[in-house]
């Protein structure tokens, strides 16, 4: 799960990282209302989308007057940004953050992200703020500082204090980055982080240490005890057709491809997709069932799967383990039924009651194409797409 920028300030200023004064606006009026409590004469107007490279593509505008803070947040609202993280679709921008705008003499990186592989936490700092960390990379990937972190006993200040004189600062900016270090690292390991990346990290004449920028991403399965941060989600920011799926506990992401599937078991569902890529097809989506396919639970899976306008033919593979192919098959039917399916049905049953479940699917009337192996209901479902194609 992500969050806006104003958001991830919010909670690491509740950890006593030090980030610029700022106030969120829904409206070009509360944007000079938030300059004007804010003080000052210098002011940044940044769009709020669940994605970076905002500057690069025009969401971030500096202001030193109350119509040019007017300006910006009438023109920023209400569009989508389209940034390189956000795809040609963009993102809507329904709120923005305003900020006072404090000079600054040094820009640094740094970040947090839970490696998977060495199953740590993985600090990683630079001196070359304001970049992408894949382009720090690529350019200068002997500017990049990590230290991993051991899990029984955390982020060590000694570790703060080696980053610190690593990214350059004298003794006054060392004290202030180590307080940053920690305290960054504490709000994402409380708050259940899965990435936290401040970026930049800024350096002021007087030496104070601030978050100029922050994203912050969370485990979906840990927000039950998060219920603070899980408030924060906006689903504006995301797949309708995903946050329609939660609602209903299933499993969904949108792709690109032609063929919609509708598979129980997340593994199951993956090998489906390679599948369907096998046999020359692209898949339009992943979407887990879970093990109760149920009619009423399969019936929100093909509306789903219909909703996206890209979806020429439909593939329904279960495996009945705990479930019974019988029962499932009904389920189908059911849901066929109430949901009107314009394009070819491929199914494929496989396990408990297999032939039983076959049978209610050859007896339903419904005009349904039956496979008996994934391969094969792979090759029908790309062959039904490709002369669904043909016909329209």
């Amino acid at each position: 799960m992500d969050v806006h920028e104003y958001q991830a300030k919010e909670l690491l200023a509740s950890f006593g990282v030090a980030v610029p004064k700022g106030a969120i606006a829904f409206s070009p009026d509360q944007a000079v209302y938030a300059a004007t409590e804010l003080g000052g004469s210098f002011w940044a107007v940044k769009a709020q989308i669940h994605a970076g490279a905002r500057g690069k593509a025009g969401g971030i505008k500096l202001c030193r007057t109350y119509n040019e803070v007017r300006d910006a947040a009438k023109d920023l609202l209400g569009k989508r940004l389209v940034t390189i993280q956000t795809g040609p679709e963009g993102k809507p921008v329904q709120r923005v953050y305003v900020e006072t705008a404090d000079p600054f003499e040094r820009e640094l990186y740094l970040g947090y992200v839970l490696d998977r592989k060495a199953e740590r936490v993985r600090v990683i700092a630079s001196q070359r703020g304001g970049m992408d960390i894949e382009e720090i990379a690529a350019k200068e990937p002997e500017s990049l500082i990590q230290v991993v972190v051991e899990p029984a006993v955390g982020l060590q200040q000694f570790q703060a204090r080696e980053i610190a004189f690593q990214l350059g600062l004298n003794i006054k900016q060392v004290s202030a980055a180590v307080k940053t270090i920690m305290n960054a690292y504490r709000a994402f390991r409380d708050c259940d982080g899965t990435m936290l990346e401040i970026n930049p990290l800024v350096v002021t004449k007087d030496d104070r240490v601030l978050a100029l920028d922050a994203k912050m991403s969370f485990d979906d399965n840990a927000m039950f005890r998060r219920p603070g941060i899980a408030d924060m989600h906006d689903p504006s920011q995301g797949d309708p057709r995903e946050a329609q799926a939660a609602e209903h506990n299933l499993s969904y992401i949108g792709l690109e491809g032609e063929i919609g599937c509708i598979v129980n078991g997340a593994g199951l569902a993956m090998a489906t997709m390679d599948m369907i890529k096998h046999a020359g097809g692209e898949p339009a989506n992943f979407l887990d069932v879970g093990g109760g396919a149920s009619p009423e639970r399969v019936a929100t899976a093909f509306r789903l799967v219909l909703s996206d306008r890209n979806v020429k033919a439909i593939l329904v593979n279960i495996f009945a383990g705990i479930n019974r192919c019988d029962w499932v098959a009904e389920g189908v039917i059911q849901a066929a039924r109430e949901v009107k399916i314009d394009v070819p049905l491929v199914v494929r049953l496989a396990g408990t009651n297999v032939e039983a479940g076959k049978k209610i699917l050859a007896e339903s009337g419904l005009d349904l194409i039956t496979a008996d192996t994934l391969s094969e209901a792979a090759r029908k479902a790309v062959e039904a797409c490709a002369a669904a194609k043909t016909q329209h």
